[in-house]
């Protein structure tokens, strides 16, 4: 078994608000994070299987490559996440969500089996992970 992971940064605004609840409630919980603010994401996505005998790679990356610039540059960077997504009309972008929303389209995106887990960073003292695949389904 070999892991290779690769990392790509990308900037979003956001702000943590859940739908269900008043603007008074959403600024109560979230305090200054209810207020449109952004971040500066860090993500290393780690794929882990059998070296392919002919080309000894788990993946191309190049192909890895594709799909990260589809799956989520596309959709993330420079992007609003409120306003710009469907992913959090629910659930308010707080690193824990937009990590398994990345985690999930990735799973989708890439060959069965070999995404082991995603690494989300959107401050430098702060990072979340999501590993194996029951958070994809």
């Amino acid at each position: 078994m070999v892991r290779i992971s690769r990392a790509i940064e990308f900037s979003s605004s956001l702000r943590y608000r859940h739908p269900d609840l008043s603007e008074e409630e959403n600024r109560r919980r979230f305090g200054a994070r209810a207020s449109r603010h952004g971040h500066n994401y860090r993500l290393e996505v780690t794929l882990s299987g059998e070296p392919d005998p002919e080309t000894g790679m788990v993946l191309d990356l190049k192909d890895l490559i594709v799909v990260l610039e589809r799956e989520i540059m596309a959709r993330f960077d420079h992007r609003d996440l409120n306003d710009d997504t469907a992913f959090f009309e629910k659930v308010p972008p707080t690193p824990e969500n937009v990590a398994r929303v990345i985690f999930r389209l990735l799973h989708r995106a890439l060959p069965k089996g070999l995404l082991e887990r995603i690494r989300l960073q959107p401050e430098l003292d702060l990072w979340v992970e999501v590993v194996g695949s029951e958070e994809a389904e």
